[in-house]
């Protein structure tokens, strides 16, 4: 029986990934439709009708269809249609996912714990990631486009990155997982960049890894997470499939 849930995008994006490692570790089977930006296949009249923005992820869930609507603009325009669909979120397609299919990853039913989940979910969507995805930017996307890295980016935002894992390690102190002692979305939502981080040829560049590792916290719930086997099996689909 094919699979009821499509996933519009490629796994490569850091975005999508993101919504694929929601579907694996809730246990539901889905397809990856890739969208061809460069062939302007975002603004097809069938893609449009999925996302009036023409942007991804998309998710059909048999006659549901969610989608995202934000894109963070880039100011290189080489990078641009490539990270068109990279930079979209997906935070609204990753709760739905928990909802329906996996209600304990939001911790629904325990008014505290899900208040710590929300905290931490937003957390990563506005302190976490913005800092990972401009370093990402640089080691990543760029060598992709035959471009020079930045360096002085890099730096400034490991520098922020630091600050925001202080603040990780003093709340993993306490706590396994950030919302408690407990695996949620809040920690899950981080796996998708974190293995963007590792398989960039910048992964063994010590002034990149070490913020995570400087914190031994941070360095063990960051390996309890890489250790999981969604993490295991995103990080061979982004690894294998196509750009």
């Amino acid at each position: 029986m094919a699979p009821v849930v499509k996933v519009y995008g490629t796994a490569k994006s850091w975005n999508i990934s993101r919504v694929l490692v929601s579907l694996e570790e809730a246990g539901v089977k889905y397809e990856v439709v890739a969208v061809d930006f460069a062939a302007g296949e975002h603004m097809s009249p069938a893609h449009l009708a999925r996302n009036p923005f023409g942007q991804v992820p998309v998710l059909e869930d048999g006659d549901f269809c969610l989608w995202e609507a934000i894109f963070h603009h880039v100011s290189s325009p080489s990078l641009i249609t490539y990270t068109f669909c990279l930079q979209q979120q997906s935070r609204a397609i990753t709760k739905y996912v928990c909802r329906k299919y996996k209600p304990e990853l939001l911790r629904v039913g325990n008014l505290e714990g899900s208040a710590m989940v929300d905290v931490w979910l937003e957390v990563e969507a506005h302190q976490y990631s913005p800092v990972m995805e401009a370093i990402l930017m640089e080691i990543r996307l760029r060598p992709i486009f035959g471009q020079q890295v930045d360096d002085r980016v890099v730096e400034k935002n490991i520098e922020k990155l630091k600050k925001v894992l202080g603040v990780y390690e003093s709340r993993l102190s306490s706590s396994k997982y950030l919302a408690g002692d407990f695996i949620s979305l809040a920690d899950l939502n981080h796996v998708s960049t974190m293995l963007c981080l590792g398989i960039t040829t910048y992964f063994l560049h010590p002034q990149i890894i070490t913020p995570h590792y400087d914190q031994p916290h941070v360095r063990a719930w960051w390996d309890d997470l890489r250790a999981r086997p969604v993490a295991r099996k995103m990080s061979d689909l982004m690894n294998t499939s196509g750009p």
